[in-house]
C-alpha cells in the first residue's frame, strides 16, 4: 500500500511536569566559582560532580580511603609517565603511603634507569635511526642487562633485579629514580616484558633466558599484588597493551583461587580511549563488584593534579 501525506496528530500527547523527571543533570553537581585562597581542595571541590569531574572526585576519594584502611594501592606504569617527568611526582607518593606496589614495562625499566644515571632519557629516535645510533647508549645496554643477569641468576625478578642494583648504586639522580626510590622505600616493582620490544634486547649481554625467567617471576609477583586488592585501587597509567593484559590475567588467577577482589577500584589514565586498558582494567575485572574510572588527558597534567588533591 501507498502512504500518503498525512500529519501526525499531536492534540492527545501525553506529557507530565518537569519536576517529576529525574534529570541526569542537576544544579546541586554544577561547578562552582572557585574560590581565591582555597587551594587545591578548593580547586577539586569547585569541579562539577558530573562526568569526569565527579569521577576525579571518586577517585581520590577511593585512593585515601584505600591508604587509611591499608586496602592497597598499585600503579601500573608505562614509559611515558617517566618520560614526560613525573618521577618526583610519583615518588612523593611513594613516600605518603599511596603506593603499595608499582608495575611497568620493559621501557619504564629502562627510562627510569637512565633518568638515574644521567639525569636525562628519551633520545631522539628520528635522528638516531638513520646513522644507526638509535639504541646504543653503552651503559643502557651493559649495566642494566648485567643488573638484570645477576639478579635473575640470584633468585630476583627482573623489576627487583634493577631496583637492588640501583639501590646499592647510588647513582647521581637517585632522586629522579622512581626504581631507586622503590628500593629505599622497599615498595615491590614488577617488569613485563616483551621480547624485542626494547633497546637493551639489541646488545649482546642480553639474555633471554633471564629476561624471560625474570619477567615471568615478576608477573607471580604481581598476581600476589593484585590478589590483596580487596576494597583496593589498581591504576593504569600510560600502558595501552601489556599492562592491561597483564593485569586482566592477574585478576583471572586470584579469583581463581577464591580472591573475588570486592569493592576493587580501577583507573586508566591516558590521553586516548584505547581498547585493552577501558576493557581490560576499567570494565571487565569490575564487572558487578567494583568501580571503573578513565580519565582521559595528558599525565603531565593529570597525575600531577590527582597527586595535589591526595596531598592536600
Amino acid at each position: 500500500m501507498k502512504f500518503s501525506y498525512q500529519e501526525f496528530d499531536l492534540s492527545r500527547v501525553k506529557t507530565y511536569p518537569l519536576a517529576s523527571r529525574k534529570s541526569k543533570a542537576n544544579a546541586a553537581d554544577f561547578a562552582q566559582a572557585f574560590k581565591p585562597g582555597s587551594g587545591v581542595p578548593g580547586l577539586v571541590d569547585s569541579l562539577p560532580s558530573i562526568l569526569a569531574g565527579g569521577d576525579f572526585k571518586a577517585i581520590v576519594a577511593a585512593l585515601r580511603t584505600a591508604r587509611d584502611e591499608g586496602r592497597g594501592v598499585i600503579w601500573g606504569i608505562g614509559a611515558h609517565v617517566l618520560k614526560t617527568g613525573l618521577s618526583p611526582i610519583l615518588i612523593e607518593l611513594m613516600e605518603r603511603g599511596f603506593v603499595s606496589a608499582l608495575a611497568t614495562n620493559g621501557a619504564g625499566v629502562i627510562h627510569d634507569f637512565e633518568l638515574a644515571l644521567s639525569g636525562s632519557t628519551s633520545e631522539d629516535v628520528d635522528e638516531a635511526l638513520g646513522p644507526g645510533r638509535f639504541g646504543m647508549a653503552a651503559e643502557t645496554g651493559s649495566e642494566l642487562n648485567a643488573a638484570i643477569n645477576q639478579g635473575v641468576a640470584r633468585g630476583l625478578g627482573l623489576g627487583q633485579s634493577v631496583v637492588e642494583h640501583l639501590h646499592h648504586r647510588q647513582p647521581p639522580y637517585a632522586n629522579l629514580s622512581v626504581l631507586a626510590a622503590a628500593g629505599r622505600l622497599e615498595i615491590p616493582v614488577t617488569a613485563h616484558v616483551a621480547i624485542g620490544t626494547d633497546i637493551i634486547h639489541m646488545h649482546k649481554d642480553a639474555s633471554g633466558a633471564a629476561l624471560g625467567e625474570g619477567s615471568l617471576r615478576d608477573f607471580r609477583y604481581f598476581v600476589s599484588n593484585v590478589a590483596r586488592l580487596e576494597r583496593g585501587v589498581y591504576l593504569n597509567c600510560g600502558s595501552a597493551v601489556v599492562l592491561p593484559e597483564v593485569f586482566l590475567k592477574a585478576v583471572a588467577l586470584a579469583r581463581n583461587q577464591g580472591r573475588p577482589l570486592g569493592g576493587l577500584t580501577t583507573v586508566n589514565i591516558d590521553f586516548l580511549r584505547h581498547y585493552r586498558p577501558i576493557t581490560n582494567v576499567v570494565s571487565r575485572p569490575v564487572a558487578g563488584t567494583g568501580k571503573g574510572y578513565a580519565l582521559i588527558g595528558h599525565h603531565e597534567i593529570l597525575i600531577p593534579l590527582l597527586a595535589a588533591a591526595l596531598v592536600e
